[in-house]
């Protein structure tokens, strides 16, 4: 019943759901031959994969506000952590998630599809359907850069300004034992982080355009990190 194992609970939920999104798709394709999906499975993909990648960049933003917690304010941990707090924070996790990828499927249904839909990625990404609409997509580009700003910059910044917070703490009195103390306390949540963050700007920022090498990116944050992240923190437990 304590935070960080109900946090853990749901992130390995919801990397096992994140994971089968793409991968028995990508795996019936490689052994059929047959690299084609119907529109419907499209959408359903396109949805359950921005709810569930919304809600691993969420659960992550509080693991890192619990660390701060944790670190910072260790005699108001159980005060401020309670069961009740924590159940609200998932909760809103999974609501936020829910409500940004319907928003987004509903800008998608609208579009129209006239060209040779041809998706150069193995799954339905958003950025890549949305190249291949020949209606005004400048809505949804709005959305997508306003919303995408907000479930992006927001929790990156929480998540450094957390480890700002403790890195200061530590650093106020440094010594091996606290050092060591609180890599225990934070290592695990950090590789994830890295990871994760590392891997979505390298596809989503630091590349113009899509090529074998984003695809191989891709295939990181959604099949090796979710499949890293049980392994991460099983040996840290």
């Amino acid at each position: 019943h304590q935070p960080m194992f109900l946090l853990l609970s749901h992130l390995a939920f919801s990397d096992i759901s994140l994971s089968s999104v793409t991968v028995p798709k990508m795996l019936m394709n490689m052994q059929t031959q047959q690299q084609s999906i119907p529109y419907e499975g499209c959408i359903s993909q396109l949805y359950f994969f921005l709810l569930f990648g919304c809600l691993d960049n969420l659960l992550l933003t509080i693991m890192a506000y619990d660390r701060y917690v944790a670190i910072c304010h260790p005699l108001h941990y159980t005060t401020i952590m309670r069961e009740g707090m924590c159940a609200l924070l998932v909760a809103g996790s999974w609501m936020i998630s829910c409500g940004n990828a319907l928003l987004h499927t509903v800008l998608m249904v609208r579009l129209s599809f006239c060209a040779e839909n041809f998706i150069t990625h193995f799954f339905c990404d958003l950025t890549v359907l949305l190249k291949l609409s020949c209606s005004d997509i400048s809505l949804n580009e709005l959305v997508l850069f306003a919303e995408g700003g907000v479930f992006s910059v927001l929790p990156l910044a929480i998540i450094l300004g957390s480890y700002i917070c403790i890195g200061t703490i530590i650093l106020k009195a440094p010594s091996t034992k606290r050092l060591l103390k609180a890599f225990s306390t934070c290592g695990s949540h950090l590789l994830v982080v890295s990871l994760y963050y590392g891997t979505l700007a390298g596809v989503y920022f630091l590349s113009s355009s899509w090529d074998s090498k984003d695809i191989i990116t891709s295939v990181m944050y959604t099949v090796v990190t979710p499949m890293l992240n049980p392994i991460i923190y099983s040996i840290k437990t």
